[in-house]
């Protein structure tokens, strides 16, 4: 029997399903549509269709009915948690019936997509909910445009080379950042000879002239993904009608092949508080996260702030420590920049930026 010749029955779920799923379906939907991905939008909104007139499979109904605390776009993205998992099928050829959409995604609507999808699930619905699991790892490179103005920022004001750490660093992409280059305004910052270049629309103060120097990184996840071996899960959080994410992510991941980042599996407080323990004598320390703060239950994020509050009391001029992070902050449009420096502990505003990088708004203190 093929997954096409599947008819899936119509389930009862074990509970009804809470509205705030739906709404968190709706939300994430429309947060795709204005990033650039009606085909994943739709892919929620059929989703949310299924919800509403309870033909999930029961596990996995019961599963998402079940599912504990903030689910939606700024919490543990729930939505994303099944887009990938779909996506993941259609990569490993697997999606059945919705195959066809996610070969020719464009112009593909909820309605399309809601017939396809129940018998996809009732197949793979096991496999969806294994997805659940672990949280979004979108992995998005164009974010390290933000960290190449950062780093350069940092490399201009203190003169030192840089020590990186990085906190929900998943597969490592954003935390090789130094070798990518950034085309903006005219002008090219970064290696010539990069395997990734970013041209997001820029706006703002351009990048400093310093050329930052990294002497030494590495990186924390609760769950590092290998560019190798995990590369089929890597892609499929990138939505599948952005041809051109897939690309620069493919590309990424071939660089990665080669030239790895160190990243641990760990705790990210725990991590976070033997990493500050030694200070980088003559450089700077920058630790950073984009998109993943939202991520670290509260008790974590504690620790690390209060992790690092103490090194920065430590922190001198010869070997200063700097927290950047790239996340949403209630404010609109996208996600605020925020850069603290130690000693001293004084917070900036450096801008704003789009969550998957095609705009920055650069505005660092002068």
């Amino acid at each position: 029997m093929t997954h096409d010749d599947v008819i899936p029955a119509r389930p009862i779920p074990a509970r009804p399903i809470p509205a705030r799923l739906v709404a968190a379906l709706e939300a994430q939907a429309v947060a795709c549509e204005d990033l650039g991905s009606p085909f994943t939008g739709a892919l929620l909104r059929a989703f949310a269709d299924l919800a509403v007139d309870g033909a999930l499979p029961v596990p996995l109904g019961a599963r998402l009915a079940e599912f504990s605390g903030d689910i939606g776009p700024s919490g543990h993205s729930l939505p994303l948690r099944l887009a990938g998992a779909c996506h993941a099928l259609a990569l490993r050829d697997r999606a059945g019936p919705l195959g066809p959409a996610y070969a020719a995604p464009a112009g593909v609507g909820p309605a399309d997509l809601r017939a396809p999808l129940a018998a996809l699930l009732a197949v793979e619905g096991e496999f969806v909910d294994h997805y659940l699991d672990s949280p979004p790892q979108t992995n998005e490179m164009r974010r390290s445009a933000v960290l190449i103005a950062a780093g350069r920022w940092l490399a201009a004001r203190f003169g030192l080379p840089l020590v990186l750490s990085e906190l929900g660093a998943s597969a490592g992409l954003n935390l090789i950042w130094d070798a990518y280059a950034l085309d903006v305004g005219g002008q090219g910052f970064g290696p010539r000879d990069a395997p990734t270049r970013l041209a997001p629309d820029w706006r703002g103060a351009l990048p400093a002239a310093a050329d930052p120097v990294v002497i030494a990184r590495a990186g924390a996840d609760l769950n590092p993904l290998d560019p190798v071996a995990d590369r089929l899960r890597i892609l499929s959080y990138i939505w599948a009608d952005q041809a051109d994410r897939l690309a620069r992510t493919r590309a990424g991941l071939d660089h990665l092949a080669t030239h790895p980042a160190p990243v641990t599996r760990a705790d990210a407080a725990d991590w976070l508080e033997a990493r500050l323990a030694t200070r980088p004598p003559g450089a700077c320390h920058m630790v950073f996260h984009t998109v993943a703060w939202q991520y670290f239950p509260p008790e974590v994020q504690a620790r690390c702030t209060a992790a690092l509050a103490r090194a920065g009391a430590a922190a001198t001029p010869e070997a200063p420590l700097a927290h950047f992070g790239m996340e949403a902050d209630g404010a609109t449009p996208g996600a605020g920049l925020r850069l603290t420096l130690w000693p001293g502990g004084e917070s900036f505003e450096m801008g704003r930026a789009d969550f998957h990088g095609r705009w920055v708004d650069w505005r660092p203190p002068a």
